[in-house]
């Protein structure tokens, strides 16, 4: 049988291992990418690691989620990371220059190679036919250290795409109708690759909103081959010399398969509160909507906003809805600046933000009480949007902008005819948002907000504490760190943040841990999906939290549970979860011969005098990492004994 796509790329990076699904592997890590949210800490990690030289071709730090500067916070961490950035010649892009994910698309993805993303969206790239990989902050900082990453070899779960999606049917639609088919857990532990004739009517950027919300699905990551429209779009960028054809063999063997015919696919909307929650535009109805926001990097491209602008030309927004327009990268803001797009945005009543997350993680444009706001973004969850009672819907652009008009949620095939947007046959080249340069003395910049990050130490013998929480499924990091305007500035002060861990669902969260010096979080399902931020487990280390007790995890936070010294475990018997209450006293024994040995953990309930069973499951170095307390510790300790 032939090869998969994915398996392809792996094979031409590993550096240990073998492709064997569950096993662990080493790759080469060829480019990384930070972004400010999380750049500070993974840079304050590099810093700590001592190194001279960073080991990948190109790695980039994007500014583009903290721009809202209310205080002196985020120039602070904006400064930092430039001067750190100028230290290990690592390219610095200035805010303003757009959000990460489209950035880098337009600017420096090459098919084939791999990318490594302190942020969960990072499988963005994917369409260009990379394998991109979002990870937590200190990952990031070691391939930056190493030139390498350590992961689990994923399975590959096939979507074999057939048939042309009917008119007013976008690629959100797509990835909306494959999370209703598969649900937010139905990547986890796979590599979601796409093949068959339907993809000669996805341009790169359809292919690149797809693979962004395939980190909904829980995926490692998704990808598309590199052909003949990858190669439109890098010669549009004036990069045709990095394009390489690339596809999995047609024989191509896979762990699993679906057929999506897309002309089966209507256009759809995920409703509150979770991306999968997804139904028809059709079967939703008419609701009354107060706000529309178009971007974020699922969809902020050039054709996605000249196809709301068509929409939206000789039209003006409903007198009781706020549109909001944010464009992926300041490239794409020029051109519909120089083509009169803007104009039509203006003339419509549509408020033009800047180009950043903005929204989408919370920094502004929050909605007013229990109010309908209709996003193009890849991410519902409650209380995401700022407002808690807010119901927040994800849809294309095209429905956003129809909706924007009408005042209410509309199917944009109520317009009549398709417009079809082509895409510009030469991006504009204009980089001046970036910088590059490399001097090794150049000194650090500290501002007094960046306070040092929490490190565990070795791993003991036996574990006590009290049961401090105890969580639903599919628990966000959201909910573990809420992320929105108030609290992004102080990313890198987790002593400050940990006065709001978990606040969005207990407030005395803190309060419990501090008196009780820390102890165990009792999870259900999924417990940390969504965002890669690994302050979801930072705060947490700090408040003293020495194990999470789950069903199952979501991959990202479970590697960064792992990476800051928490052990996360997984119930043998799920039902066992209910035996087990907030301050129930719980002893874990005989800890690091369990690990080792691979042996289910009995843990022993004082309160109640019961024993239930919970195991680790993870490699051998996984549990290296955990036994000196944290891969900072553990890669620090390689580094030493290499040299």
């Amino acid at each position: 049988m032939g090869k998969c796509l994915t398996y392809k790329i792996l094979e031409n990076h590993l550096l240990s291992g073998k492709l064997v699904p569950g096993e662990e592997i080493a790759i080469k890590v060829d480019q990384t990418l930070t972004q400010d949210s999380t750049g500070t800490m993974v840079y304050l990690q590099l810093e700590a690691m001592d190194i001279e030289e960073i080991k990948t071709e190109l790695s980039v730090a994007y500014i583009d989620h903290n721009t809202l500067q209310t205080g002196f916070e985020n120039a602070d961490d904006h400064a930092f990371i430039q001067s750190v950035a100028e230290k290990y010649d690592i390219i610095f892009s200035k805010p303003g220059n757009g959000i990460c994910h489209q950035l880098h698309l337009e600017s420096f993805s090459i098919p084939g190679k791999t990318l490594l993303g302190s942020d969960s969206h990072t499988p963005t790239s994917g369409g260009m036919g990379l394998l991109a990989i979002g990870t937590g902050g200190l990952d990031v900082a070691a391939a930056m250290a190493s030139g390498s990453y350590y992961m689990k070899v994923p399975k590959v779960l096939n979507i074999h795409l057939t048939g042309k999606l009917k008119p007013w049917v976008s690629a959100k639609d797509v990835i909306l109708y494959i999370l209703k088919t598969l649900t937010v857990k139905g990547g986890v532990g796979k590599v979601v690759e796409y093949s068959g004739d339907g993809l000669k009517g996805l341009s790169l950027t359809d292919r690149a909103t797809i693979t962004n919300m395939g980190a909904e699905l829980g995926a490692t990551t998704s990808v598309f081959p590199s052909d003949a429209i990858t190669y439109d779009f890098l010669k549009a960028q004036g990069r045709e010399k990095d394009w390489v054809e690339l596809s999995a063999d047609a024989d191509a063997e896979y762990h699993e398969s679906i057929e999506v015919d897309l002309s089966e696919i209507s256009t759809m909307a995920a409703k509150p509160h979770s991306p999968d929650n997804v139904d028809s535009i059709k079967a939703i109805g008419n609701i009354a909507v107060d706000q529309v926001l178009i971007g974020s990097c699922t969809n902020s491209s050039y054709k996605d906003l000249m196809k709301a602008a068509a929409i939206l030309k000789g039209k003006k927004v409903h007198p009781n809805v706020s549109l909001g327009i944010s464009p992926g990268s300041s490239k794409i803001l020029k051109m519909l600046a120089d083509n009169g797009t803007l104009s039509t945005f203006i003339a419509a009543g549509a408020r033009i933000l800047e180009c950043s997350c903005g929204p989408c993680i919370g920094m502004g444009q929050s909605p007013k009480n229990n109010a309908v706001s209709l996003r193009t973004f890849n991410r519902n969850f409650c209380g995401r949007s700022g407002t808690k009672n807010a119901d927040v819907y994800l849809v294309s652009p095209e429905t956003a902008a129809i909706s924007a008009i009408k005042g209410s949620l509309e199917d944009p095939a109520s317009l009549g005819p398709d417009i079809v947007i082509q895409e510009p046959a030469l991006y504009d080249q204009n980089d001046n948002y970036f910088i590059y340069g490399n001097n090794p003395d150049v000194s650090i910049s500290m501002g007094p907000n960046i306070q040092p990050f929490p490190t565990s130490k070795a791993l003991a013998g036996s574990l006590e504490g009290k049961v401090l929480l105890k969580t639903g499924d599919n628990i966000t990091t959201d909910d573990i760190m809420p992320s929105n305007a108030k609290l992004l500035p102080y990313r890198s002060n987790i002593p400050y943040l940990s006065r709001y861990c978990f606040s969005g669902i207990d407030e005395g969260f803190g309060e419990r841990c501090k008196k009780n010096d820390g102890g165990f979080i009792l999870g259900g399902e999924n417990y940390g999906q969504g965002s890669s931020r690994e302050h979801a487990a930072l705060v947490p280390l700090y408040l003293g939290v020495k194990a999470v007790i789950a069903k199952s995890f979501a991959r990202i936070h479970k590697g960064n549970l792992i990476n800051s010294g928490i052990i996360p475990l997984e119930f043998v018997d799920s039902s066992d979860y209910d035996a087990i209450d907030v301050l129930d006293n719980c002893i874990i024994k005989d800890l690091q011969d369990s690990l080792q040995q691979g042996a289910f953990m009995e843990i022993y309930n004082q309160t109640k005098d019961t024993v239930i069973k919970a195991r680790f499951t993870g490699s051998q170095r996984d549990i290296d990492i955990l036994l000196t307390g944290g891969y900072l510790n553990y890669i620090k300790a390689s580094l030493e004994e290499s040299k």
